[in-house]
């Protein structure tokens, strides 16, 4: 066990490496981390995850806002939903899912079995936005003048997006990301730095939201933490040298493997 936290740790520095370098993407595991080798349980796990990613993601959009890459208007816009929704999840749906929730046969599939398995899904659908979309960020569509006409559909899209980290514990930039560009026509760099803002405002308030529901051991959540950020700035100071779009590709299928390993171990293995 005792070497299973040392590994969990170490992937602790690696998440933060993958931020540094790809500016995004590495927190998708932070929930895995922190499951299967720290050996928490789903539920705190995602609090522990929220705070996490929130620190982290702060650390990425204030070096977004240095260099001039968050649109604050579609932060308020996305945001506020999204902080409605986190609060409404926290405080009610999750304390209101039963411990077990249905048998198939021998195998009883629990509130923890089944948050991993929409997590490893979730994980899917990352992965392949990495695979399929790695070169984008380098393409910079135009700004469009016409925003307000998007507020609905971006506030709606945000309230989903709440409720995906509310469960999960998880940012959702992959999909906060497609939102920013479709809907507010935002080029991919400015996208990509405002929805680190957004990732960051919306863990932070989630783990504010949890704290009266979830024990906390500080040690961990700090010791993981630092070591995430220690990984960021790892990460940033090579991201330089390495294509990130090659890098985000084979980080994609990394993602795309753990959660297949995920699903085997959650559905066939217990």
């Amino acid at each position: 066990m005792f070497s299973m936290e040392i590994v969990g740790y170490i992937a602790a520095v690696f998440i933060g490496l993958v931020l540094g370098m790809m500016g995004g993407g590495g927190s998708i595991l932070t929930v895995p981390v922190l499951v299967y080798l720290l050996h928490l349980d789903a539920i705190t796990a995602t609090t522990y995850s929220l705070f996490i990613v929130g620190v982290t993601s702060l650390t990425g959009g204030t070096r977004a806002y240095v260099k001039k890459q968050v649109d604050f208007k579609a932060v308020s816009e996305f945001g506020i939903p999204s902080i409605f929704s986190i609060f409404i999840t926290r405080h009610f749906i999750l304390p209101a899912i039963p411990e077990k929730l249905f048998s198939i046969g021998n195998l009883d599939i629990t509130r923890d079995a089944m948050l991993m398995i929409v997590f490893a899904f979730l994980m899917l659908a990352a992965a392949a936005f990495m695979i399929f979309n790695g070169d984008d960020e380098n393409s910079e569509q135009p700004v469009s003048q016409e925003r307000n006409s998007k507020i609905l559909p971006l506030a709606l899209w945000g309230l989903a997006i709440g409720l995906i980290t509310g469960i999960l514990g998880a940012g959702g930039g992959f999909l906060i990301i497609p939102a920013l560009v479709l809907f507010v026509k935002l080029p991919m760099k400015t996208a990509i730095g405002t929805s680190l803002v957004i990732i960051a405002i919306n863990s932070i308030f989630g783990f504010l939201f949890s704290l009266k529901q979830t024990p906390l051991d500080w040690k961990i959540l700090l010791l993981f933490t630092a070591l995430a950020i220690m990984g960021i700035y790892l990460g940033s100071l090579s991201a330089e040298k390495i294509s990130s779009g090659i890098l985000k590709k084979l980080f994609g299928w990394f993602v795309l493997l753990m959660a297949v390993y995920i699903l085997i171990k959650e559905l066939f293995l217990k």
